[in-house]
This record gives structure tokens, sequence and C-alpha cells, in this order.
């Protein structure tokens, strides 16, 4: 086989957890009502992420659980930089609102207690944060780099922290519309779907920025290399349980061989799926994105639900955003 370039065609994903060096970032782990919360803290304690994963948020129990924990897991990246209630916050919702997977940041955005004006009128009262919100739109509808024009709010109104919203792109079936990132390290617009923008972060805007996502879409290469590793799954799946008395209960198409362990060997992967069953991950990767890729047919695709459970999010990350700006809305123990 020729020598293969991994960098050329690497699956695309935000996800710190998906892309992050373990030499350079330290990930402890913990589960709060069944939910899976990851922080991740670079070794110089500069950047920080805390990935939040869960099943479902079209539930009601399990949105109100994924609330709680989005709440209390973004109030420190909040409290830590001691605002004063009149200090100016800046929220953004980035994306394109007629694009379903992208309208993430725009539909939390309409979720969001926008005070700005009252303080101007000077009719505000304790426990309200001072607040601005917009949805800037994308540059190819606008005309307009993003970067500048948020740059220019924040410098006129005095803003002392931007928190931004934007869909992203995840390496994994799994983690598509199941996980929430919340960083310090701010954003690159478009990143997920090879569309980079000039990012926003302290660095560039001169203000602390808290970035908040949800993957929303994947590549077509995400989605073969997933189905491989399934395929191999569900073989092991049913060798292992073959004298199971138990699973011949249950019909095979609800038999769920999801979390189980790969126990094929290399030549029963070969009998199964030839020479492509022997490669490596990194190497099935490359390979699937070497096909798809010159004929521009490695899609970015995105669950055929997606309109409800975006608009599930939106309310969610809007009422965490909410609840840690205002105090008098915070009902949470947290």
């Amino acid at each position: 086989m020729h020598t293969i370039d991994l960098s050329k065609y690497s699956i695309r994903t935000d996800l710190i957890i998906e892309n992050s060096n373990s030499k350079e970032y330290k990930t402890t782990k913990e589960k709060i009502n069944n939910i899976l919360v990851e922080e991740t803290i670079s070794k110089d304690n500069n950047k920080y992420y805390t990935t939040i994963s869960f099943d479902d948020v079209t539930d009601k129990d399990n949105f109100q659980k994924v609330e709680h924990v989005f709440t209390t897991k973004l109030k420190p990246y909040i409290s830590k930089l001691s605002l004063n209630e009149e200090d100016n916050i800046l929220i953004v919702g980035l994306g394109n609102e007629k694009s379903t997977p992208d309208s993430l940041g725009p539909k939390t955005i309409k979720q969001i207690l926008v005070t700005k004006y009252l303080y101007d009128l000077g009719e505000v009262e304790p426990g309200y944060h001072k607040t601005s919100a917009i949805a800037p739109s994308v540059t190819s509808i606008t005309g307009i780099e993003t970067s500048r024009a948020i740059k220019a709010l924040i410098d006129t109104t005095n803003t002392k922290l931007l928190i931004v919203v934007d869909s992203l792109a995840a390496s994994s079936l799994s983690r598509l519309n199941k996980t929430i990132q919340i960083t310090n390290t701010g954003i690159h617009p478009g990143s997920g779907v090879g569309n980079n923008r000039k990012e926003l972060s302290e660095k560039t805007l001169g203000i602390p920025v808290i970035a908040i996502g949800v993957p929303t879409v994947v590549d077509a290469t995400t989605i073969v290399f997933d189905t491989f590793n399934y395929l191999k799954k569900q073989i092991s799946f049913k060798l292992n349980n073959q004298d199971n008395p138990k699973l011949k209960m249950i019909p095979e198409e609800k038999q769920d061989y999801k979390d189980s362990e790969i126990t094929l060997d290399d030549d029963e992967k070969k009998d199964l799926l030839g020479e492509v069953g022997t490669l490596t991950d990194e190497e099935l990767k490359t390979l699937i994105g070497e096909v798809l890729s010159p004929i521009n047919y490695n899609l970015m695709v995105t669950p055929t639900e997606i309109d409800f459970i975006i608009e599930k999010l939106g309310i969610l990350i809007g009422n965490g955003i909410n609840k840690n700006l205002h105090k008098k809305l915070n009902t949470t123990n947290n």
C-alpha cells in the first residue's frame, strides 16, 4: 500500500476530547445523574474545557438534568472573572439561522434575557446583569467579517465578557447533538465545516471569551468509519453471546451491541472485511477520506430530527446562560 498523508484527510472535529494531545492536556471525569462530565485542562492551566455528554434532550426529565449540569459547569467560567452587574456581557449566536444544523447560535440568542437597554434607562433592580445579545449571521450573507462586527460591538458597548454560542462538528456519530463543550479558549467560526474565519478569542478581541458549542454535523468519512466499527462490534457481540440463553429471547433488531468491545483477532477481521479489516483506525479513516474527498462526496451530514433537537438545545443553553447572569432567575441549587 502507498504511503498515506494522514493530515490531508483528517476527520473534522471541534471537540477537544476528540483532538487533544495527552502530553499537553490532562482530563478528569465525573458522572452527575448519569451525565458524563470531562474537565480538560492544559498543563499551563491557561486553557480549559468542559465536555458534557448525554443521551437525549428531547425527554423532559433528561432535559432538566442536562440543563442543571450545564448551568452548574458554566458558573465557574463566569464567576472567576469577578464582574460587576453593571459590566456589559455580550452574548453572540454564530451561524446561519436558515441552515438548521448551523442555527444553534441564533436559536440560543432568542432565549437570552437582554437588559442593557434597561440599564441605559436606569430601570434595573439588583439581581439582573447588564447583557446585550446579537446573532450576526454569516459572512456569505452579510459581506462583513464576523470578527470585525463583533469587535466593533465590543468597543462601542464597553463589553467586559463575550459569550459565543456556535454549532460544531464531531468525529463520532455518538456525540452528534449529545455533547456540549464549554471553553475559555474562544472559537474559530466555521472551522468544523472547513470554512475557517478569524478566531474570536481574548487574544484577538482583548476581553475574556467563553465559547459554548454542540456538534450538530459529522462528515461522511465519520459515518463510513463508524459503520465499519459497528459491524465489527456486532459480529463480536454475536460470537461472544451465541450461547447466552437470555439473548435468544430478545429479537435481533432489539439487541444493543453499541458499547460492546471488538474482540475479533486479525484473521477474523480479514475474513470479515478482507485487507481493509486489518487496517488501523487512522489508516481506515484516511482510506475512506481518499475515496470520498476527490469526488466531493465527503458531505457534512445531520440527523433528520435536527429541527426539534436544535430548538431544545437553544432553549437549554439560553436558560443556562440566563441563570448564570441573572441571580433573580436562578432557582437551581448550583
